[in-house]
């Protein structure tokens, strides 16, 4: 017998890390401590997350500055990586200064001036940009030297430090015959364009987690908590649940909770996406960060801090930009070979140019080119920054992508089967008929509602309904049970009654025939139905129940805008087929599965599977769970079940279907986004690289090339921050 081991997960700040080479180091170093399972680390948040059995935190940490690195545990009351300061200004501008009076005699050159500099004068303003302000780069790249491996730094180390000591050997080797060409304007340039767009990069990185920075800016830090002794501010901390909090107009809330006294238009659009206020009464629920825009509310907590629905939404948001696309995986296997191979090929060309020319002043500088247009930078940000920009943007219209890898699948998405009631329908189903068999006249409403008097289904909540404004005596019922898939067993009044659908009565041999004829023409008219028959003895029928739920608002027009996406829609349900049939018909769907029972949902999604499209199931029940589960890419309405939000890859805020539309077209555009990122890595270094090795490439040309390639890919990672439906 296997006992199961619980897995710990830890988040890790990770500090030093430059380029994918980086990342795959770290990756090795936590992967190599005894009991870790799973280690994945993201450049563009500088996180890293663990799985590990029987490992402490402080051992991750021993192994990361092992690898010369520095981390960090993460908490719940840790920043979020959006709120960290960026990388200072100063050293940019004053790296510029510097290496402004060694780039101006070159200009002056191309209209006959000679502004060029004594050498001694050159060597006084190379030498603090060298090895003051580019001092960043030798930390980085010994760190990396003393753990085996190379990254970026070490790559513009040795070509500026390549460039720096030409111009010092020529200084002095011709100092008796003038003042030789130096090269330490190329050395000081390079080391400004690399700061320059390390400094661009990590403002760009800001803005791509601003969504996690919107999220958190939700939270107020204190409430207003009425007690015995009147109303106090409290730090948030100090709330409790079952406390009651004093919402003015005008006024975040809080905590998630209840409203107890008051009405309120409450605006809950950064959440939910949702852009008009909604309309909340005494029994309604609130969530912490939406704003009350009218009236005052008195609300008990349900729930704060780490289990309130903002603090989900934020950890789900995090962990999506944490985690890595399977695309990634592929880039990383590339970067950890890629600064050795630029090594060789540095060297080669050193050797080839000094051997084949005899020059070896030009092939110093055709190495040092070579060295500084590799950027492994750009290939570790292309895809997580896209990963991060297109999560931020779904979270602020409502859709939660709990994963990289849902994302990454959403944009394959060929079929989406929907669940039914809930999802496409409002969910609020109305009993519309109660149609009795001869003599049943004055118990079948009565009856019904025995049964149904515990439950919170839907149609039995519109049975209690129906029979509370009917004025119907209100009847016990006893060993209730529930028959899945078919309906409820009871006792009421000494009879032994069954409530449920028409395949259950013909499984218990009840004859429907006395009112076959209104069923039929109420399934015509797509209504949902429920028999209620006395099996005491010979199984009777007591009477039929029809149903009514109304299709959502927008279901019509999300399917639409899936057709148009060249996706297949299909609905799932186990309503009968006539009911079904006519959904499907004022919706517009390209298929319907009618009368399923829930365990076999997760059969058909099998069998859609099947055809070899990618296929999305949407739901919001229990019920769902295990379809969501086994679909390509699970789909939940916050408006259902908790089992089904945690089977789902995502999330819609709202029961809006038309989101479906929107993550699938989200994750289009982030893979398009990912694909031209990677192009422009992998182009940068596959033209720059032969081209540096030719000597066709200035080594300052090289240098600006490097900076611009990761702040290109992070600029158009930026770009789907301004997604709109």
């Amino acid at each position: 017998m296997q006992v199961a081991v619980s897995m710990d997960e830890h988040e890790l700040s990770i500090e030093g890390m430059t380029c994918a080479s980086c990342v795959s180091r770290v990756e090795k170093a936590l992967g190599a401590v005894a009991g870790v399972r799973d280690a994945v680390v993201n450049l563009a948040t500088e996180r890293a997350t663990v799985m590990a059995t029987g490992v402490s935190p402080e051992a991750l940490v021993a192994a990361v500055a092992r690898a010369g690195y520095q981390a960090t545990p993460v908490d719940d009351a840790s920043p979020p990586p959006a709120l960290h300061a960026g990388e200072p200004l100063w050293p940019v501008l004053l790296a510029a200064a510097l290496s402004l009076p060694l780039v101006l005699p070159m200009v002056g050159l191309l209209f006959g001036a000679d502004w060029m500099l004594e050498g001694w004068m050159q060597l006084a303003l190379a030498t603090p940009v060298q090895f003051g302000l580019g001092a960043r780069f030798y930390k980085a790249g010994w760190r990396a030297l003393r753990a085996g491996a190379g990254n970026m730094d070490l790559l513009v180390a040795l070509g500026t430090s390549a460039g720096y000591g030409l111009s010092v050997y020529l200084m002095f080797q011709h100092a008796d015959h003038g003042t030789p060409h130096l090269y330490f304007e190329a050395s000081s340039v390079i080391v400004t364009l690399v700061l320059l767009g390390k400094w661009l990069e990590a403002r760009a990185r800001r803005q791509t987690t601003a969504a996690i920075a919107a999220l958190q800016a939700l939270r107020p830090e204190v409430a207003r908590v009425r007690t015995a002794r009147g109303e106090m501010d409290l730090p948030l901390a100090r709330v409790e649940v079952g406390d009651v909090v004093v919402i003015r107009p005008g006024e975040r809330v809080p905590v998630d909770g209840t409203v107890i006294e008051g009405a309120s238009q409450v605006d809950e659009s950064l959440i939910t996406g949702e852009s008009l206020p909604v309309a909340r009464h005494e029994g309604d629920a609130v969530i912490g960060g939406s704003v009350n825009a009218e009236g005052l509310l008195l609300v008990r907590t349900t729930a704060v801090g780490s289990e309130s629905t903002l603090a989900r939404i934020v950890r789900m948001v995090e962990s999506a930009q944490a985690r890595k696309a399977p695309i990634q995986r592929a880039v990383d296997r590339v970067s950890a070979v890629f600064v050795p191979v630029v090594l060789v090929l540095a060297t080669l060309t050193l050797l080839g140019w000094g051997l084949g020319t005899g020059d070896w002043e030009q092939a110093i500088l055709n190495a040092v080119a070579v060295l500084v247009i590799a950027c492994p930078c750009a290939l570790g940000l292309a895809t997580p920054t896209a990963i991060m920009a297109g999560t931020g943007v779904a979270a602020r219209h409502g859709i939660l992508i709990k994963d990289a890898e849902a994302l990454e699948l959403a944009h394959r998405i060929g079929t989406v089967a929907f669940d039914k009631t809930g999802t496409l329908t409002e969910g609020k189903p109305t009993l519309v008929a109660a149609e009795a068999a001869p003599g049943f006249e004055t118990v079948l409403l009565a009856w019904s509602a025995a049964m149904q008097a515990g439950s919170e289904h839907p149609l039995a909540q519109a049975v209690l309904d129906a029979a509370r404004r009917a004025g119907t005596e209100q009847l016990s019922a006893g060993k209730v049970a529930a028959v899945a898939g078919r309906g409820l067993s009871a006792e009421v009044q000494g009879r032994s009654l069954r409530l449920g659908s028409t395949r259950y009565m013909q499984e218990l041999g009840v004859d429907l025939s006395a009112l076959q004829a209104t069923a039929d023409a109420l399934q015509d008219e797509g209504r949902t139905l429920s028999w209620l028959a006395d099996v005491t003895a010979v199984p009777a029928l007591i009477g039929l129940l029809a149903f009514g739920d109304a299709p959502k608002a927008s279901a019509a027009a999300a399917v639409a805008r899936l057709q148009a996406l060249k996706v297949r829609t299909v609905m799932i349900t186990g309503d009968n087929r006539g009911s079904a049939r006519v959904v499907a018909e004022q919706l517009g769907l390209d298929q319907v599965e009618a009368e399923v029972l829930p365990a076999d949902k997760a059969d058909i999604v099998n069998r859609l599977k099947a055809g070899g499209r990618t296929v999305a199931m949407v739901g919001d029940g229990i019920n769902d769970a295990p379809a969501l589960a086994l679909a390509d890419v699970g789909i939940a309405m916050s408006t259902g079940t908790d089992v089904a939000m945690q089977a789902a890859g995502i999330t819609l805020m709202r029961g809006d279907p038309a989101l479906v539309a929107d993550a699938i077209d989200i994750s289009r555009r982030t893979w398009r986004k990912i694909r031209q990122n990677l192009f422009w890595a992998f182009a940068y270094n596959v033209v720059g690289i032969p081209l540096a090795a030719a000597g066709l490439l200035d080594p300052v040309v090289a240098g600006a090339a490097m900076a611009l390639s990761s702040v290109s890919v992070v600029s158009n990672a930026l770009m789907l921050r301004g997604w709109r439906r």
